[in-house]
């Protein structure tokens, strides 16, 4: 409530009716429209970027119902009794009965008379500090016995200011009210000068921001949060790439075997990265040549996605190499990589298909754990190989895997590859535009080209999961 003098300028006058309650009616249908937004928004909170979306639209809710607030004070003007020429102002408090008290009592005013040393408060200014209306309005000398003690000399500072030097007043401090509750208060105000030109009275508006305060708090703690999982998800992220790129066969070009004499199989692979936020997961692809000639060829996949899985499958394939390299089939390999899965202190699932390719013969014996059996390709055509039987890794004790065996002809290109290849197909769809692609693959001159053409059909945007797929022609 200014004083029509203040410091250096008359009071503004107030806006027509008309146009406040315009305004009013504006932010009330704005707030309408954000509290649905954020009713569609709600989930079950176990996402930090979901808590943070939340806070913010508290925020900016409780940002609308202090403006509303304000507007409707502004059309209605502080609730004060006509008083006599010679006597202060009576106050009555706003009635909180009605549905828009509680935000009407969120904002009040004051005006300290330096002369009388008598103070006028609103009703509003009453209920924000929790004081009774009956009771005389505190003077500036007792005001700060209502302010926590850590925020008085900040009270004084600003009223100094604004009486001394004529400072607008502009600041925050906390007060404790007579129940012990904790409440914030904004307090914005001015100088008022007598007809002599001196500081004549001192008036303020006070605001309750404790419920901003609240939010704004929530909305940080929140945004600290995501920030604090964003940054685990990328160092967790980071680490599975590194380790993935340590233990899997370079992609880049063909793959190179230490062949001893004329290179019989032509090799390439590649790792299909998700193009949305999902952490890595399991998926690998390997080609080993062993010490009795044959090539080791596999792919697979360990449920679940991070740093545990990629460590996990690291282990796994280091132990596919290792049982390969001592002479292991493949149909016994995944028995014992089941085993070891069905051993381990996290159990885990996974599937694999496991090729031993002997040159000599040009024969490929192979298994499969719930993999997709691997795809032929020959004189244009392609179809997939009829599997042997085999169950997930991990998903029982003592599982026995099939061996399947046959010929391969000199020209033949054999695609393994992981689930999710092709996204957003199921297998048996997957599988058909991978033998759609025949043509190309007998177009193409290298197994690199034949990888080059799964990546250009199928890596592009929209993946939501890593995914691998290797090929190996038979070159004589």
């Amino acid at each position: 409530m200014p004083s029509p003098v203040s410091a250096d300028h008359p009071a503004a006058q107030p806006p027509g009716r008309g146009s406040v309650e315009a305004l009013i009616t504006q932010t009330r249908r704005l707030k309408g429209d954000v509290d649905a937004v954020r009713r569609d928004a709600r989930s079950d909170g176990a996402d930090p970027e979901e808590r943070w979306q939340r806070a913010l639209y508290d925020l900016a809710l409780h940002q609308l119902d202090d403006l509303d607030a304000h507007l409707a004070q502004l059309r209605d003007g502080p609730e004060i009794a006509p008083a006599g020429p010679a006597e202060a102002p009576v106050v009555r408090p706003v009635p909180t009965g009605g549905p828009s008290g509680s935000l009407l009592s969120r904002v009040g005013s004051a005006e300290w008379n330096l002369l009388t040393d008598e103070a006028t408060w609103s009703g509003e200014l009453y209920q924000i500090l929790g004081l009774d209306p009956a009771a005389p309005a505190l003077t500036l000398d007792e005001l700060p016995s209502l302010v926590l003690e850590d925020d008085r000399p900040k009270l004084t500072a600003m009223v100094t200011d604004c009486l001394v030097d004529g400072k607008p007043i502009d600041g925050e401090f906390r007060i404790v009210r007579p129940d012990r509750g904790v409440r914030a208060v904004h307090m914005m105000g001015e100088p008022v000068l007598g007809a002599d030109g001196g500081t004549a009275s001192m008036w303020a508006v006070l605001r309750d921001v404790s419920e901003l305060r609240r939010c704004r708090g929530t909305l940080r703690e929140t945004r600290d949060s995501l920030q604090r999982h964003r940054r685990q998800e990328q160092t967790e992220h980071r680490m599975a790439a590194e380790l993935q790129e340590a233990v899997l066969p370079p992609w880049r070009g063909s793959l190179r075997l230490p062949h001893q004499g004329p290179r019989t199989l032509d090799l390439a692979a590649r790792r299909l990265t998700a193009t949305t936020t999902t952490p890595l997961g399991g998926d690998w692809y390997d080609a080993l040549e062993l010490s009795d000639g044959e090539t080791l060829l596999s792919v697979g996949d360990l449920t679940g996605h991070g740093v545990a899985v990629a460590t996990g499958m690291a282990t796994l394939l280091g132990a596919v190499r290792g049982m390969a390299l001592a002479g292991s089939r493949p149909g016994e390999l995944l028995g014992m990589l089941n085993q070891l899965l069905d051993a381990t202190v996290q159990p885990a699932l996974g599937s694999a298909v496991c090729c031993r390719y002997r040159p000599d013969t040009r024969t490929l014996v192979w298994a499969q754990a719930g993999h997709p059996a691997p795809l032929l390709y020959r004189d244009g055509t392609g179809r997939l190989l009829h599997a042997p039987d085999g169950v997930l890794l991990g998903a029982t004790s003592g599982a026995v895997y099939g061996q399947a065996e046959m010929t391969l002809e000199p020209g033949d290109l054999l695609l393994l590859h992981t689930d999710g290849v092709v996204p957003g197909q199921s297998s048996a769809d997957a599988v058909d535009r991978l033998l759609a692609l025949a043509p190309r693959f007998d177009a193409a001159r290298t197994a690199q080209d034949c990888v080059r053409t799964v990546v250009e059909e199928f890596g592009g945007t929209g993946r939501e999961d890593d995914a691998c797929v290797l090929v190996a022609r038979v070159t004589t």
